[in-house]
């Protein structure tokens, strides 16, 4: 008999799954290598290595896109792979944990596992803002407003939540790489410096500030598009600080937009507890101090802002207080 037991946040940057009975943790790229008539080459860390540097036989890309599902085929190999190899025992039977995100159609992760061979036993659905709250710590089941930030790979995600469900939500196409995608594209103008989103993840990592920046160097390489020939150059914060500035607006903006839209007195209570900012570009220093001067909000971060959806469905999976959070869809009630 399988007892397993898997949490899952299919993200666009990183896959991250929780697995029950090891109490453990596991964490990738969400990147896939597949080469021309053999398959599937790589997977995880190992394929993002590959990135931007594979012959054209082999095609490196990530199979969520825009929050969105880009292929089912690669992100169901990638997952039974990387489950196969991290547990002892057939897959055969386990029951998923699935975050679900603001405006995607609950059958397409159902869809995504029950299809695949890995044969689950159930799949289960939790709201990722719901699931992010209890990553940070909140009783989201609570008579509270609670307001969440969650700065993803490739979008923002904005939800009120009360009573364990959500209020009010928004999703906008701006995140992490969009950020990235700023900082390469105000190199390539300023100084005729191609750079690859690598480089351009790593810049954001190491320079980026959301105010007041203080001034450091980082030395990168790209080709100078004038002689067209790679080259060494130094990038500095304050630069990279300017490359950003817009993206983040656009996220402030939503931020206060659903500020304004929630009711009195959930806002009363946001107002009191603060604002949640969590996912991995949360990091971005003093981003926290940015929404705080944006709203006249406090703003809290968590530590490992990245992990907080799937520590939500381990604690879903863990403590029976919140199994009721989970659902499925109308189609598994009725199979």
């Amino acid at each position: 008999m399988n007892n397993h037991n898997f949490g899952c946040d299919f993200g666009s940057y990183h896959l991250k799954v929780y697995h029950k009975e090891a109490d453990e943790y596991m964490i990738q790229h969400n990147m896939v290598a597949v080469q021309d008539k053999k398959g599937m080459l790589a997977y995880g860390d190992e394929a993002y290595a590959m990135y931007e540097k594979a012959p054209s036989d082999i095609h490196v890309t990530n199979p969520m896109s825009s929050g969105n599902l880009a292929s089912i085929s690669n992100m169901q190999a990638f997952l039974r792979n990387l489950l196969e190899k991290s547990i002892k025992g057939q897959l055969k039977g386990a029951d998923y944990f699935v975050a679900l995100p603001t405006d995607m159609q609950e059958r397409i992760f159902t869809t995504l596992i029950q299809d695949s061979n890995m044969k689950p036993k159930n799949v289960y659905l939790v709201d990722k803002p719901v699931a992010a709250g209890l990553g940070l710590g909140i009783n989201v089941k609570e008579a509270q407003g609670v307001m969440i930030v969650d700065i993803g790979g490739e979008t923002t995600e904005i939800s009120v939540l009360s009573l364990g469900g959500i209020v009010i939500s928004r999703l906008i196409q701006n995140g992490g790489r969009s950020i990235d995608d700023a900082i390469q594209s105000a190199i390539r103008k300023e100084f005729n410096f191609f750079i690859g989103s690598k480089t351009a993840e790593a810049i954001k990592k190491e320079l980026a500030f959301a105010i007041e920046p203080e001034e450091t160097l980082m030395p990168i390489c790209g080709r100078n598009m004038v002689v067209g020939l790679p080259q060494m150059m130094e990038v500095n914060s304050l630069f990279v600080y300017d490359a950003i500035q817009e993206q983040l607006g656009v996220i402030m903006d939503a931020v206060k937009t659903i500020l304004e839209r929630t009711p009195p007195e959930l806002g009363v209570d946001i107002i009191q507890n603060g604002i949640y900012l969590t996912g991995g570009s949360a990091k971005i220093r003093k981003l926290d101090v940015l929404l705080a001067q944006k709203s006249g909000i406090r703003v809290i971060v968590d530590e490992e802002p990245e992990m907080s959806v799937v520590k939500g469905l381990a604690r879903v999976m863990n403590e029976r207080e919140f199994r009721p959070l989970a659902f499925v869809t109308k189609e598994q009630k009725y199979e």
